[in-house]
C-alpha cells in the first residue's frame, strides 16, 4: 500500500474503475451472446435486438472498453450472421 496521499487515491480510483469496466464488459458479452442466439433462432425481432446490441457495442467503444476496430469487427460479425439467416 502506498504512503503518498495521491498514490493512495490513485489506487482507490483504479479499483473503482476496474470494477466498473469489468461489469460493463460482462454486460457487453451477455448482450452479444443473446443477440447471436436470437439470430440463430431466426426470430423476427432479431433486427431490433441487433440494433440494440450494436448500440451497446458502440457505447463500450466510446468508453474505451473496446478498441474501435474491435467494436466494428464484432458489429460486422453479427450483421453477417443476420444476413446469412435471411
Amino acid at each position: 500500500m502506498p504512503n503518498i496521499k495521491s498514490a493512495i487515491k490513485r489506487v482507490k480510483v483504479t479499483e473503482a474503475k476496474t470494477v466498473k469496466n469489468t461489469n460493463r464488459k460482462s454486460a457487453l458479452k451477455t448482450a452479444i451472446k443473446k443477440c447471436s442466439e436470437i439470430i440463430k433462432k431466426k426470430d423476427p425481432s432479431a433486427a431490433a435486438v441487433l440494433n440494440a446490441t450494436a448500440s451497446t457495442i458502440d457505447k463500450a467503444a466510446s468508453k474505451n472498453i473496446l478498441h474501435k476496430n474491435t467494436a466494428a469487427r464484432r458489429k460486422s460479425k453479427l450483421a453477417r450472421a443476420m444476413n446469412a439467416t435471411k
